[in-house]
């Protein structure tokens, strides 16, 4: 039987990257797995990957007309909902020379009002006990260059993390955060404009990463696991690093 037999799970940012590795993993371990994402064909290969035990809705969760569409999806077909990784995000690089209301409007409405109102609805479908994940990042804790409110949208995560661990603990509900370090992902590609600039880019992060290389999504899917499953059942409130010593040494 595996760790998440009979469990039904959310995972926004799910039709790539981590979010599908952690769907995989999910589902192979037992749960019933909603993926949420914004590219209609993205969630159809995800889903085709996937195979079964998965439900795909189109959702933008900076747009809380589309978070109450995934939670009446969820409520109608499964009831309740005893894990929740809200792992949607975005990146775009600036200096602070370079930064505008647009662009710091577009990084704190993904990285901290979506993910704020992806829990926040999720709140009455939450069983008892339920484990909520939160997607930080190294960025929270580094001083990157060009990452000044990428960095600070997910140093909110990780406040968030804490906060909700107090406010919920009432309902016995775990909110922990996840902080992957380069991890090879499209993210990669999203932050450069050519193939050859992405390898160069996956170099430098293996280059600076202690363990010598980039992560996989995979290996985030099993930090994932340990948060959602019953053997982290006493661990609450922390951040996990999942980043080869990237922000560690």
């Amino acid at each position: 039987m595996g760790k998440l037999q009979g469990k039904t799970a959310v995972i926004t940012g799910g039709s790539s990257g981590i979010g599908l590795a952690t769907a995989e993993r999910f589902v192979n371990e037992g749960a019933y797995v909603f993926i949420a994402g914004r590219r209609q064909s993205e969630l159809d290969r995800a889903v085709a990957r996937i195979g079964r035990n998965v439900t795909a809705v189109q959702a933008d969760v900076t747009q809380l007309e589309d978070l109450d569409r995934l939670y009446s999806v969820v409520g109608r077909e499964r009831g309740q909902l005893d894990i929740l990784f809200a792992n949607s995000g975005s990146i775009e690089h600036r200096t602070i020379e370079q930064i505008t209301p647009d662009h710091y409007a577009k990084t704190f409405d993904v990285n901290v009002k979506g993910l704020i109102f992806t829990v926040q609805k999720a709140l009455p479908l939450l069983t008892g006990g339920a484990s909520v994940i939160l997607t930080s990042s190294v960025a929270g804790v580094m001083g990157l260059p060009a990452h000044d409110t990428y960095s600070a949208a997910k140093a909110a995560v990780r406040s968030l993390a804490r906060t909700w661990t107090i406010e919920l603990k009432g309902r016995g509900i775990r909110v922990n955060a996840i902080s992957p370090g380069a991890i090879d992902t499209p993210i990669i590609e999203s932050q450069v404009s050519t193939a050859a600039e992405a390898e160069a880019l996956r170099a430098k992060f293996a280059a600076a990463t202690p363990l010598g290389r980039v992560g996989r999504p995979e290996e985030l899917a099993s930090a994932a696991l340990f948060l959602a499953s019953e053997d982290s059942s006493y661990v609450a409130g922390i951040e996990l690093f999942v980043d080869g010593g990237l922000a560690q040494v």
